[in-house]
């Protein structure tokens, strides 16, 4: 019997196909035709296709990074050399709260909207002019975003220090109408930072409602991730749970975590707690494979009980590098007056307990973001070797959970969660974000004191077909696109 030739660009041959459903891998070819998948299956025969020999590697999804700070990065610098050489494929922006599209700065640019970029980087006066940006600016990654419940905040109120009156919410959902229309995935929220802090329940409520009835999704930077971790999160259920007469909206939490020495050990509750709501109504969440996490100074976060390392700082840039710690030594203070000096600024905050992390990471429901700062002078590793950390380290050298597992978790459970379409698997039919990888080789190489090192193992990353990175480095085309929410 004569085996039935394709038509195909390209064929990945002889490589064992991890295709993102949480199945266990296979042996099988992978042929590409444009920027969609044609075929997979053993000896495919595709006359005059590039062979690309891919024998002892893992064929794999691209990856989806579901929690970034990529807004404006994906713009003004498209080559996207972090993600794209860790095998991510496409960036979630526009989370917790703090969004680019819409927003302008006549001065300095606020905080924390100065972790995406600089006053002249924000230029994009409606959302469709934000994704008319990223589709001119062809980013070396597939780009989607969520709208910044913050955000909105800076542009309709005149007093960020009171909850939204009714006339306010009303501004605020017909811009997130607006940006919906355009492809927007949904809401994020922030209330943990000080534009938002004195939101409502009933503000949050509406605009959730909002993306409920465009079948979007909410994500939520909780109000407090320490010692009130457990009413920030009923909080976040009460938002998406009452949302609409369509039905709750899908709640995310970011970047969860048990913050501070003194929340150390409560991975288990809180774990449990989502999963009792769970029962009741649509919860994911997301984490990076680290005990740092990352964000502005905050004097309030210097508790003298955690080690915090400044990232970068404006009026002190000398300082960054170093712990705050020995900065307040140096200057006879307090950490938090140490901290309150070095501000606008950076810093790694180690607060959480591995124990939590690794419980948090292996839950069925939790994906991968990196959460990473691309415009850290000294950024946490994490912006770099997220993902190769998960599948390395904890997948392979201490078996915390099965590759499949940690492939499903960076694709085909972040697609299906932020409805991408035709994103997230190995499959006919499915757009060509493909990454192939050494699972005996890879590994992240990020670290606090040389955070900008790529990653080892990551043989080649195809975005919409094209071939985008290599061993060697990024390869001469771009293919990345704008990706809306699917319908």
């Amino acid at each position: 019997m004569v085996k039935d030739s394709i038509t195909a660009d390209i064929v990945l041959r002889g490589g064992l196909v991890i295709d993102g459903g949480g199945g266990e891998g296979f042996a099988a070819d992978v042929a590409i035709a444009g920027d969609t998948i044609v075929a997979v299956g053993p000896a495919l025969d595709a006359p005059g296709a590039r062979v690309v020999d891919v024998s002892g590697l893992v064929v794999a999804p691209g990856f989806i990074d579901v929690h970034t700070h990529d807004d404006l990065i994906c713009i003004t610098q498209p080559d996207m050399v972090p993600k794209i050489s860790q095998g991510v494929t496409t960036v979630v922006a526009g989370n917790c709260g703090i969004s680019a599209p819409l927003l302008r700065f006549d001065d300095a640019v606020a905080e924390p909207f100065n972790l995406l970029g600089a006053r002249e980087d924000f230029a994009y006066d409606t959302f469709a002019d934000y994704r008319r940006a990223v589709e001119a600016a062809t980013p070396r990654v597939n780009v989607a975003a969520l709208v910044g419940h913050s955000a909105l905040r800076v542009l309709c109120l005149d007093d960020l220090e009171r909850p939204a009156t009714t006339a306010e919410r009303a501004r605020m959902d017909a811009l997130l109408r607006d940006a919906l229309d355009e492809g927007a995935l949904g809401l994020s929220s922030g209330v943990f930072y000080a534009p938002a802090w004195a939101a409502d329940v009933a503000e949050l409520q509406g605009l959730a409602a909002t993306v409920a009835a465009a079948g979007g999704v909410y994500t939520a930077h909780i109000r407090d991730e320490r010692e009130g971790i457990i009413e920030a999160l009923r909080e976040a259920f009460q938002v998406a749970q009452g949302a609409a007469e369509s039905g709750p909206a899908p709640l995310i939490l970011s970047h969860h975590k048990c913050a501070g020495v003194r929340n150390w050990g409560r991975a288990a509750e809180t774990l449990g707690l989502i999963d009792q709501a769970r029962q009741r109504q649509p919860v994911h969440l997301d984490c990076y494979p680290y005990t740092a996490g990352s964000t502005i100074i905050r004097p309030d976060l210097a508790d003298g009980e955690v080690e915090i390392l400044i990232n970068w700082s404006e009026p002190h840039p000398e300082m960054g590098g170093r712990t705050l710690k020995s900065i307040a030594e140096d200057w006879a203070v307090s950490e938090p007056e140490a901290a309150e000096r070095l501000q606008p600024g950076g810093a790694s905050y180690f607060q959480m307990a591995e124990s939590d992390m690794r419980a948090i990471l292996s839950h069925p429901c939790c994906m991968i973001g990196s959460d990473g700062l691309p415009h850290d002078t000294l950024p946490h590793p994490r912006l770099w070797g997220a993902f190769p950390r998960v599948l390395g380290h904890y997948a392979r050298d201490l078996r915390l959970l099965s590759l499949e597992a940690a492939v499903r978790k960076m694709t085909g459970l972040a697609a299906e969660t932020f409805r991408l379409k035709d994103r997230g698997r190995i499959a006919v039919g499915m757009k060509a974000d493909v990454t192939v990888f050494d699972a005996d080789a890879i590994l992240d190489r990020a670290t606090y004191e040389a955070p900008t090192q790529p990653a080892a193992g990551i043989a080649h990353v195809f975005v919409n077909g094209l071939l985008a990175w290599t061993e060697g480095g990024p390869t001469a085309g771009r293919a990345g696109r704008f990706l809306r929410r699917a319908n």
